[in-house]
């Protein structure tokens, strides 16, 4: 009897202690919520009072394009992006070009226009969802992938109460929140490649496979939706938009093929002077000539545009005044230690060793390489100085990354080559070859240029005024295709050059169209050196025992009204 009132006495305590602790447990879990609650007030009512203030908005954000049409100097990339994007069968699209020169804004608003056309497969909620690939947060154990997804393991902290259950718990990633809209990456040259080979294989399936070590397919405690999802993968249907200011080069061969490739070309100082003056008006101030012209020589694209007149207003408003002068211009790029862009006007002057030749810059537009040489008789064999290269140059991307040696020198070789082939004695001459202004050369596409300066210079004849010249040259003297003749052209064009020399395999019917002047294909160094050169008879001292075979050069010159300058027009 005693023994069974001991028994139940130890029951009564056993259950006292635990009704306690579950007791207590209870209530710390009231008081726990109670205090997230009051907490998570305090925050609402912390973010009420943030979201309630706001600043002016900035001039950049007014002076954003709401329409195709306000975007200024890109009528055929836009023209290509809406054929790619705004019909029945949307495809990818990687976008070339310099930056603020509108590549984000047009693919926003060419969605919107897609949207508009009954036959487009985006419909009217179709999302655009815009990531950086420069800031892009990667991690190689797949722990965060915000362009791809990725899985919260029951390991990873904060997992909650389904990690607790051993659930391994996927989170969607840009692609699937853009699926059956558009995504568009900024600068998607510089996503990590194992991002770029997964965004490949994303293409190729539109959905996305998520994998980890704690999924089972045999785990009653998993939910249905989360094996669907590792079964069948997250659906990521959309249409990818690549924004780069790399030259395509530089981008995956493989990404490349599975998209159309657009080039939106840098804006020139009438585009940049009326994004200027469009910003003035949206600001309350008017801008004179004066100082839209020197907005136009300091800055490259619109938004460096938008950001000085920005400061300008700025400033003018602060002493009550509403009119731009260049006075204010200039103290703002004294301000902001601004720098003139690239670039120079042809000259008129005839000279002896001195040639325009062309190249692109890394953001992919074209600009005037001064050629220059100098050639001197002395013991033979004569040296050949080559000055105003990089020796050696690094070239990274997060696609790869290489060094290698600049081949202009290698350039300058097969111009000597070429011209002993020709009979040119430029063994008996010491030649320098230079290159002014300390840009990067790469030296290919300079091979004619830097022939017709070595033979200008050996010869004692004068180049041809306003002429720029490109094309490699192949050691029998043929002129061979180069990269990015477009851009050259339109460079040369816009700095006051007359005749463009280019080589024959890049000729295409378009480039005839030019007013500006005229572009003459040439095959066979012969031919440029006969249409490039002055008459023989303007020469200063030839070198005899060497003449240019005769022939007709299909150009006369004759004087025109502005004295010591000739003008060249096709017969």
């Amino acid at each position: 009897m005693n023994l069974m009132m001991g028994i139940l006495i130890v029951q009564m305590i056993f259950g006292v202690i635990v009704g306690l602790y579950f007791w207590n447990l209870l209530r710390q879990q009231r008081a726990g919520k109670t205090a997230i609650q009051k907490d998570s007030k305090k925050e609402i009512e912390q973010l009420s009072r943030m979201r309630s203030v706001s600043l002016s908005q900035p001039l950049t954000e007014k002076a954003r394009p709401a329409a195709l049409t306000d975007i200024i100097g890109q009528e055929e990339g836009i023209k290509a992006l809406k054929a790619a994007l705004c019909g029945e069968n949307p495809q990818h699209v990687l976008l070339y070009g310099p930056p603020g020169i509108g590549k984000t804004a047009a693919a926003r608003l060419v969605l919107e226009a897609a949207k508009c056309n009954p036959a487009s497969p985006f419909k009217r909620n179709a999302a655009f969802v815009e990531i950086d690939g420069a800031t892009s947060r990667f991690d190689e154990r797949g722990i965060a992938d915000p362009l791809l997804g990725s899985v919260h393991d029951p390991i990873y902290q904060g997992a909650g109460a389904m990690g607790q259950a051993g659930v391994p718990q996927p989170k969607q990633g840009a692609v699937t929140k853009a699926h059956g809209g558009m995504l568009f990456i900024d600068e998607i040259g510089e996503l990590h490649s194992i991002q770029l080979n997964k965004l490949l294989k994303v293409l190729e399936d539109r959905k996305v496979y998520l994998e980890s070590a704690y999924y089972s397919e045999n785990n009653p405690q998993i939910p249905t939706y989360i094996h669907d999802i590792f079964n069948n993968g997250l659906p990521a249907d959309f249409r990818l938009v690549g924004a780069t200011t790399r030259q395509p080069h530089e981008l995956p061969a493989a990404l490349r093929s599975r998209c159309m490739e657009i080039y939106f070309r840098p804006l020139d100082d009438s585009e940049v002077r009326e994004i200027a003056f469009q910003a003035g008006e949206k600001s309350g101030v008017q801008l004179t000539e004066e100082a839209l012209y020197l907005i136009s020589r300091f800055a490259s694209n619109g938004r460096e545009a938008v950001h000085i007149v920005q400061i300008a207003a700025g400033a003018a408003k602060e002493d009550e005044r509403s009119l731009l002068g260049p006075n204010d211009i200039e103290w703002v790029l004294q301000a902001g230690r601004l720098e003139p862009k690239p670039g120079r006007s042809m000259q008129h002057q005839r000279f002896v060793g001195k040639v325009n030749g062309l190249a692109v810059t890394a953001a992919g537009s074209g600009m005037i390489l001064d050629i220059e040489s100098a050639a001197k008789k002395g013991t033979y064999p004569g040296n050949v100085t080559v000055t105003g290269i990089m020796e050696e140059e690094n070239h990274a991307t997060p696609v790869y990354s290489t060094r290698r040696k600049s081949l202009a020198k290698s350039s300058v070789e097969n111009v000597v080559t070429v011209l002993q082939t020709m009979h040119l004695p430029v063994k008996e001459y010491d030649i320098h070859v230079n290159f002014p202004g300390g840009l990067p050369v790469d030296g290919p596409s300079a091979g004619s240029a830097i022939l017709l300066a070595v033979y200008s210079a050996v010869k004692q004849i004068k180049v041809m005024p306003l002429t720029a010249v490109t094309g490699e040259i192949g050691v029998r003297g043929d002129i061979k295709p180069v990269g990015g003749v477009p851009e050259k052209i339109d460079a040369a064009f816009k700095a006051g050059a007359k005749v463009v020399f280019i080589p024959r395999e890049n000729d295409r019917s378009s480039f005839h169209e030019q007013k500006e002047g005229t572009v003459i294909p040439v095959a066979r160094v012969e031919e440029l050196l006969k249409k490039a050169l002055l008459p023989e008879e303007e020469a200063e001292g030839t070198t005899p025992g060497f003449i240019i075979p005769s022939g007709d050069t299909s150009v006369s010159y004759h004087e025109t009204e502005e004295p010591g300058i000739r003008q060249m027009n096709e017969k």
